[in-house]
């Protein structure tokens, strides 16, 4: 694996833990750090199954990522600005669309970009102490790397709309209550919960996971009908893979399988 100057990457277990790493700036998303994650990111996509999930963290206890960085934003003009959220959109999209499960391990603020990016991942878990929210309007602003395309999808459209028209902060309880958050756990178990469900995942055939993660994807943007064509196609999908035949053997002869990620 490749270095960066912005975040750091170590293994546990099946999981590679990328941990972003400037906690002088509470980890904001300066255009060093989006450089870094746009890197990683590309790294991923050609990974294939070399680990089995990915966690997502901030350096310290006090901050997953603060949001953008607002000191480089206030010397940007509109065009600049519209290249940095796309820079942002482009890393978002690519999270989103890895082959494998990656969770966001929370530990404190996720405000603005920081919500947005724990957004992207597949879910969320959070830190007693961890606090979220989009408070891009405190500032004049709105939400730049995807937070009113990605918080509807997943707290409701009314809920979306008081969070981003309040620019209100919410605690980690609150997140677990309307869905933002997956899980709360103490702050010293955060890492541990996270791994611990990607060991969870690396029992099952990645090819699998990957598979329905796609359609997932997928079927969040059609509707019923075009949902289950989507699935069915997936479905089929999965019946050509070395890792459904060793399923269903396994299965019948009444042993575990043995998926061979294929």
């Amino acid at each position: 694996m490749e270095q960066f100057d912005t975040l750091s990457l170590r293994t546990q277990g099946n999981a590679l833990v990328v941990t972003i790493n400037q906690p002088a700036s509470l980890n904001a998303l300066a255009l060093e750090v989006v450089a870094d994650l746009e890197r990683l990111v590309e790294h991923l996509k050609g990974s294939a199954f070399e680990h089995r999930g990915v966690v997502i963290t901030g350096a310290g206890d006090k901050s997953f990522v603060a949001g953008a960085n607002i000191v480089q934003m206030s010397a940007m003009d509109a065009d600049a600005a519209e290249a940095y959220g796309r820079r942002m959109h482009r890393v978002t999209e690519e999270l989103e669309a890895l082959q494998l499960p990656v969770i966001a391990a929370v530990n404190g603020f996720a405000l603005g970009g920081g919500c947005e990016l724990a957004l992207a991942c597949d879910f969320i878990y959070a830190s007693e102490n961890a606090s979220f929210g989009q408070p891009e309007v405190n500032l004049g602003l709105v939400p730049g790397f995807g937070g009113s395309v990605r918080l509807p999808r997943r707290v409701g459209v009314a809920m979306a709309r008081e969070l981003i028209y309040t620019g209100r902060r919410i605690t980690s309880a609150e997140a677990l209550r309307i869905g933002l958050a997956n899980k709360v756990v103490p702050a010293e178990e955060l890492l541990d919960t996270a791994v611990a469900t990607i060991e969870e995942i690396a029992a099952v055939s990645p090819t699998a996971v990957a598979n329905v993660k796609t359609a997932l994807n997928r079927i969040m943007d059609v509707d019923v009908h075009a949902g289950l064509d989507v699935e069915v196609a997936s479905f089929r999908q999965a019946f050509d893979t070395e890792d459904s035949v060793e399923g269903r053997a396994a299965f019948v002869e009444k042993r575990k399988a043995q998926f061979p990620g294929k």
